[in-house]
């Protein structure tokens, strides 16, 4: 079938090679013309994912009401913080509803609305369905095909099963269901958090031993709030919990680890994210996860401190220590009140 890709980031590319790659025709939405030419008579996006050639199947559209013509599923690719003004000028582009796959992860600060509750707000009758795809995925080892798991998510798991039928390639991107549109949604954004604080420990030249107890304290933090919220705690054993924690806290690829390793290294994150050249979807989500662990009276230390890094001028190195030096607790104290339940 045709689909529209709106968004010619890495991921968005990313993922136009493997419906194209399925067979699909796809429309391939950006907002720079250059780079849309570029991708139109080259076959290439450089900028995001260099080296690599893009299938025939990919045409590029710098106009977003001709990249919406006729369709009935849009993949939505763009940063967290810009999709409400996407969203509101496809609004004024269509007519009849469409199926949304969202494939950002993030919470919206001040409103704390999960993606998927962000698109349903904006869309109103002229969505369908709305999808999330999830998971430890890096659009550079995709686009090189190498072997990548995933998860959809929906409120309409026959709509999941459709969009799994449409990115489902044998040879490298297998695609599972998960009913739990909370859990998936919360542990794809939150993992961005932990990502930058274990690149926070590597650039003060931690090692192992606090990457690991960073992680797995980490992951503790992310069921809290996701169980708050009415997901399933064994959503974050999965793929969308501690796979794409893993993926995201332990990579070069991981922008959310190299800008915390850079702010470990002393530099200011105005530095920071003015050298990333790409969105740092963890920045944004610290503040809204912080602001609603308030709200619900919800403990998340590691987020606690990272806030205070990113937004209060803390020292990296005394946010670390004061880590270390909390009060003494039972490690099994989450999994026990989430039994209890």
């Amino acid at each position: 079938m045709e689909l529209a890709v709106l968004g010619a980031g890495s991921w968005g590319t990313a993922l136009s090679i493997v419906l194209a790659d399925n067979g699909h025709t796809v429309r391939l939405w950006g907002q720079r013309a250059e780079q849309i030419a570029e991708i139109n008579e080259k076959g290439t996006n450089e900028k995001y994912l260099p080296g690599i050639p893009l299938p025939e199947g990919i045409v590029g559209y710098s106009s977003l009401c001709d990249a919406l013509e006729t369709m009935e599923t849009v993949v939505l690719a763009v940063p967290t913080k810009a999709i409400r003004d996407v969203l509101r000028k496809v609004r004024a582009c269509i007519q009849t509803p469409i199926t949304i796959v969202s494939v950002s992860k993030g919470i919206e600060p001040d409103t704390h609305k999960r993606i998927s509750e962000v698109i349903e707000e904006e869309m109103g009758p002229l969505l369908t369905d709305v999808v999330i795809l999830s998971g430890p995925s890096h659009a550079e080892e995709v686009s090189l095909r190498h072997p990548t798991t995933v998860t959809v998510s929906a409120k309409n798991m026959e709509a999941a099963e459709r969009i799994q039928d449409l990115f489902m390639n044998p040879q490298y991107f297998r695609v599972y269901t998960n009913p739990d549109l909370i859990g998936v949604e919360i542990g794809g954004a939150l993992k961005n958090i932990i990502a930058l604080a274990a690149g926070i420990t590597d650039g003060l030249g931690y090692g192992d031993n606090a990457k690991a107890a960073l992680m797995t304290r980490g992951l503790a933090e992310i069921a809290r709030l996701g169980c708050a919220l009415g997901a399933n705690p064994l959503t974050f054993s999965g793929l969308t919990g501690i796979g794409d924690l893993i993926v995201t806290c332990t990579s070069v690829h991981s922008r959310n680890w190299r800008a915390g390793n850079m702010l470990g290294k002393g530099k200011p994150l105005e530095e920071v994210l003015e050298s990333m050249g790409m969105v740092v979807e963890g920045v944004r989500t610290t503040k809204a996860a912080y602001q609603l662990a308030k709200k619900l009276g919800v403990k998340m230390p590691i987020t606690e401190v990272l806030y205070d890094i990113l937004f209060n001028g803390k020292d990296p190195k005394e946010g670390a220590d004061s880590l270390m030096a909390r009060v003494k607790t039972h490690e099994m104290e989450d999994l026990v009140n989430i039994l209890g339940k």
